[in-house]
This record gives C-alpha cells, structure tokens and sequence, in this order.
C-alpha cells in the first residue's frame, strides 16, 4: 500500500474505494469480481473495505448509487438547458442518449442484467438510475411546460422516450452499434435530427390546453 493510499481516511477513503469498484465491476462483472481484487485495486486492506461495505452486494448497491449521482449531475433537467420547450427538449434527450449509450453506462446494464435472477435488487436499482429518474424528470417538465394534467403528461413522457430509445438502445445493449467512448462526446447530426423530429412529433400531438 502506498503512502497516498494509507492517508485515505474516512469518506475520502470510501470514495475511493467506490470508484476502484466500480472498474472492478465493469471488468470482471459482479460473479466473478470479488472483495479481495477491490482492497488490491484501491491499494487498502481487506479490514478498511470491510470496514466501509459489509459484503459484496452493498457494495455494488453503493457503485449503482455513485453512477446515479454521476447520471443526474451530468443530465440535469429539461428546463436547465433552455427556455424554450423545444429546444429543452431536443436537447435533454440528446445528452440522456449521449449518456446511456456510453460504453461504460452500457456495461454497467449489462452486468446489472446478469445477475437479475441473483440480485435482483441490483437490477431494479439501476434501473431506476436510467429509466425511472429520466421518466420522472421528464414527466414533471411536460406537466408544467405544456399545461398537462399527470396522465397526459406521463402518457408523453412514455411516448417521446420509446421514440428516442428505440432502435438504438437495444442495438448498443446487444453490441450491434459501437458505443460512445466518452460520455462527453458529441452527438452525431443523424442523431440530433432522430430527436427534433421525435420532440416536434410529441408536441405536435399533446391534447389542447
């Protein structure tokens, strides 16, 4: 352990650790990851990550919540990208693509997904990160940027996110589509015109208010 690693105390320690997890994870998945491949890769003993996370699975609880910090610091909400409904809207779901269909972002699904049948708290868990968080984002955005009431607004919601999400989600989780490696990337134009018409096409069919 080197003298860096040893000053770690504390929450600093536990960060730490979370994000060497994390690759830990996305590497060998949940199965074959183990306890001691984390102590090593975080460069702290044995005691100090069972001292943090009591087993395996609270630990992988813990990454899926410090990828839902990163998620929702990254996306943000439809109304901070612009006053204008549209243009909030095309951009929202540009970067909730951009996200989602990062590599790493993918992985995680993937070993989410795996372990299902196993730890099934893990799987719900992430996906509230990405889906459920998004819906309810969008959902609230809709109400109030439209005049809509909970049902028509989430009836929207639903529609504008099946528009965006398919075919290329499915196609990135299943490894047909190369995935972005680097959340910040830019969107590619064919992209961005996909969601404007998905956005004008929502708009264009919500109910009078």
């Amino acid at each position: 352990m080197d003298t860096s690693a040893r000053a770690r105390r504390g929450d600093k320690l536990r960060d730490h650790i979370l994000w060497a997890a994390k690759d830990v994870f996305l590497e060998m998945g949940f199965e074959r990851a183990s306890m001691d491949v984390v102590a090593c890769r975080a460069e702290t003993s044995k005691r100090s990550l069972y001292a943090h996370f009591e087993n395996k699975e609270k630990l992988f609880l813990a990454v899926i919540e410090l990828v839902r910090g990163l998620v929702l610091t990254r996306l943000k909400m439809p109304g901070d990208y612009s006053e204008k409904p549209a243009d909030a809207l095309v951009m929202f779901c540009s970067r909730y693509l951009e996200i989602l269909l990062y590599e790493k972002s993918i992985q995680m699904c993937r070993v989410s997904m795996a372990e299902v049948s196993r730890f099934p708290e893990a799987a719900a868990q992430y996906f509230d990160v990405i889906f459920t968080q998004v819906e309810r984002s969008l959902g609230a955005y809709l109400k109030k940027a439209f005049g809509l009431s909970a049902r028509a607004s989430a009836e929207a919601t639903q529609k504008l996110l099946a528009s965006i999400l398919y075919p290329q989600f499915p196609r990135a989780l299943f490894g047909i589509d190369p995935l972005g490696a680097d959340v910040d990337s830019e969107v590619r134009a064919t992209d961005l015109k996909l969601i404007r018409k998905a956005v004008a096409d929502l708009i264009e069919s919500l109910p009078d208010r």
